[in-house]
């Protein structure tokens, strides 16, 4: 018997879903009247602290960027077996939730280096030096990203006319597509408890999370402890639409999709990643998938193929990278990562990504596979994968498809998306706002000088 069975009443949580008692009964009735119920964890514990996986579950904390220790989780897991104490319990949930999912087999043979499983297309050739994208858009009123920190923040910018259009085409032609594919389309919220972005895998408070926290004083939270948070991505919202749900398995696999707003705290200083490839706010469509345990891994391949599909459809150079255990976020059992030649750097950036979180996003979220045998229930497994984040893919299109004479052709795929326009034109003057800037920064010459 595990110890779960041995200590009784006290951790029968593990064995059915329990839920938060929410204590700010202002703070959490919802317009149905309803509160807010966030399932508690069912974690395998029994499985972390088998003494033949010690060793297992320790080496793949310590190469998954070493968050959590399997040492202290074996340990509160004999304290509470000795004496059951809800402290205990509460600290064991805790340490246990630290620990990263499993790795699958192939990337954690892989060392620290991506594993190229593919590459598409071929380096484009020019007779002319490549610009990069923020220079390529200098001089038009189609994009625009400086001096706009005092009224939009650090990281803010503007697409208009046909770039604008462009984020709209791409929107446009990526949901139709995973929509003839069966996808379900839904419109997901920005903002979320803060607990459905844990429950997912990402970190909501220390120094290194990406996650934007409202302020509890002037946005009403869910709960005393439950403080809301800008989603950083549509899987969060999607993970979160399907809590508690007990699913048929001849239901699964589901795929879903939907378009949002995300939201991330993080930027870089480094000269590869400024201006529009990594930015705090930007559109996104986001595949969404949930199976049973024997379906993930055909799923992930499915979002993969779909992804270079895609992409492909656009006429860039492309890798497909299986990603290394230190390169996997907590939730991700196997990523995949698909990179864009940007000419102007002579690199691959990254443009897109899915992962497979088998069960371990569906067993904080209470996500059930139901069959008439009991026996047979599971946890589903979840699938994730980026089909368009648009300021990248347009950074890639606007740079591979650039001409001499600064003009920028569309992909054939996206002109009945944007009224048959064939081409993006340079403005025939400068815009207000360069000229304005070159004015400015004369004047700080001259007062210099």
């Amino acid at each position: 018997m595990s110890v779960f069975g041995r200590v009784g009443n006290c951790l029968t949580f593990f064995k059915q879903p329990q839920r938060y008692i929410l204590a700010k009964a202002s703070a959490t009735q919802e317009s149905d009247g309803k509160i807010l119920k966030i399932p508690e964890p069912q974690l395998d514990i029994d499985r972390y602290c088998d003494p033949n996986l010690t060793e297992y579950f320790a080496n793949n904390v310590s190469k998954r960027k070493g968050i959590g220790s399997i040492s202290r989780v074996i340990e509160l897991y004999n304290k509470l077996a000795e004496k059951p104490d809800e402290m205990i319990r509460r600290e064991l949930i805790q340490e246990a939730l630290k620990i990263p999912n499993e790795t699958h087999a192939q990337p954690a043979a892989y060392g620290n280096d991506p594993k190229v499983i593919k590459l598409m297309g071929s380096t484009p050739k020019y007779s002319f030096q490549p610009k990069p994208f923020d220079q390529l858009m200098e001089y038009t009123d189609q994009f625009r990203m400086k001096e706009l920190t005092p009224f939009a923040g650090h990281k803010a910018y503007y697409l208009c006319r046909e770039l604008a259009e462009l984020e709209h085409a791409l929107i446009k032609y990526v949901v139709q597509r995973l929509s003839k594919k069966g996808f379900a389309f839904i419109s997901v919220p920005d903002i979320l408890h803060h607990q459905i972005i844990e429950c997912c895998g990402v970190a909501t408070k220390g120094k290194r999370n990406i996650v934007y926290r409202l302020d509890a004083d002037k946005h009403l939270a869910s709960a005393a402890e439950g403080e809301l948070c800008l989603s950083g991505t549509a899987e969060m919202a999607l993970g979160g639409f399907l809590m508690n749900k007990k699913i048929r398995r001849e239901e699964l696999p589901k795929r879903y999709v939907a378009v949002s707003r995300c939201y991330r705290a993080e930027t870089a200083d480094v000269a590869a990643e400024r201006g529009l490839y990594r930015v705090h706010q930007f559109t996104k469509v986001e595949m969404f998938g949930a199976s049973t345990s024997c379906q993930s891994e055909v799923l992930l391949e499915e979002f993969r193929a779909i992804q270079e599909e895609i992409f492909n459809s656009f006429n860039l150079h492309l890798q497909v990278l299986d990603m290394p255990p230190h390169e996997l976020g907590a939730p991700a059992h196997r990523k995949y990562d698909i990179e864009a030649w940007l000419p102007s750097r002579n690199v691959f950036g990254e443009v897109s990504s899915c992962s497979n979180c088998t069960d371990y996003q569906a067993r904080r979220l209470n996500i059930q596979c139901v069959t008439d045998d009991p026996a047979q229930n599971e946890f589903v497994h979840t699938v994730n994968g980026t089909a368009c984040a648009i300021p990248r893919l347009i950074m890639a299109i606007c740079e591979t498809h650039q001409q001499k004479d600064g003009t920028v052709k569309l992909p054939e795929v996206l002109q009945p998306y944007m009224s048959h326009k064939d081409v993006i034109k340079p403005s025939r003057s400068v815009s207000k706002f360069v000229r304005r800037s070159k004015e400015f920064s004369r004047l700080i010459n001259l007062e210099k000088n």
